[in-house]
């Protein structure tokens, strides 16, 4: 099935209920359940979040996109670093009756122990980077040239980590000193050197599709070996900023192909006649502002993974 038909055919599962695995955890948008003692099932689905809340209504066929762009990005930069695939189907674990939630949505993963940070790699001056940059002419404590405009390419990608945040609440940017405190130094160079790594050779092929990734997030958990290894998704719409290089200029927010144009909607809508303090409840999406970000979602899958 083409990424760009996904959505239109396919109903909307705002919650997985399995019964033959145990749910371990719901996450903003992935359900995970065990696979007995060293394997996961990692369901995607059409949740979408925002500002680190969820919103109350799904975006149909998301779940499958997710899904589909980070198996291509998994396999295209496997010569990087170990990823969490097994390689087995993740229909092959559930319940006949259950095949249908899982179907193009999940994938079936090794167990890890997670790293507590995230790895978050930025090419582009943009959101919380280009308030930061105006005000003190930094991003998260790494000093950047004099000059630069939002939007503007950055003269090299730079690593800044963040701890994760529970759920509802916001994930914080932290320094490569702290980073280096929680995880220790050999570990935090490792991670940092292979997600500047990944970025550079993903957003090196994007732009030959037409996209700019302008920045983006790993995850990445221990084996039982100590093996560092890349996990989660990587490179979706969700964990990235994508921007269609054909309309880009610098100075200027460009159309994105991720939730930002979510992100803009949720900036001025009002609950109770106020405006949204970005804390749970979110606003009711309305439709147009769904259907808009699934056509966007659509559209970069289309254009990355297309032959």
């Amino acid at each position: 099935m083409m990424p760009e038909t996904l959505a239109m055919s396919t109903p909307a599962l705002f919650e997985s209920n399995l019964r033959s695995l145990p749910l371990l955890a719901r996450g903003k948008v992935r359900d995970n359940y065990a696979v007995g003692n060293d394997r996961l099932l990692i369901l995607a689905s059409d949740r979408i979040s925002a500002f680190d809340v969820v919103m109350g209504e799904p975006i149909p066929g998301k779940g499958q996109l997710l899904t589909q762009m980070a198996l291509f990005w998994f396999d295209k930069l496997a010569h990087i670093v170990p990823n969490h695939l097994t390689g087995e189907a993740p229909e092959s674990v559930v319940a006949p009756d259950e095949v249908a939630q899982v179907i193009g949505r999940a994938m079936l993963v090794k167990r890890l122990k997670p790293l507590p940070v995230e790895a978050v790699v930025r090419g582009y001056l943009a959101g919380s980077g280009w308030k930061e940059y105006q005000h003190n002419g930094e991003v998260c404590g790494v000093a950047l040239p004099p000059g630069l405009k939002n939007a503007s390419r950055l003269p090299e990608p730079i690593f800044t980590p963040a701890t994760k945040a529970e759920m509802g609440e916001h994930d914080e940017n932290i320094s490569w000193a702290r980073m280096a405190g929680i995880i220790g130094a050999d570990l935090a160079a490792s991670v940092r050197d292979i997600s500047l790594q990944l970025y550079r050779e993903a957003a090196a092929y994007a732009l030959t599709r037409g996209i700019i990734i302008a920045d983006t997030k790993f995850e990445f958990g221990l084996s039982a070996d100590g093996t560092l290894t890349l996990m989660d998704e990587i490179l979706t719409p969700d964990s990235s900023r994508f921007w269609p290089l054909a309309s880009y200029q610098e100075g200027v927010n460009p159309p994105s192909y991720d939730k930002q144009f979510l992100r803009d909607w949720l900036e001025t809508a009002q609950v109770a006649g106020a405006p949204w303090n970005k804390r749970a409840p979110a606003p009711e999406m309305p439709q147009q502002i769904a259907e808009t970000t699934a056509a966007r979602y659509q559209a970069a899958t289309s254009a990355l993974l297309s032959r």
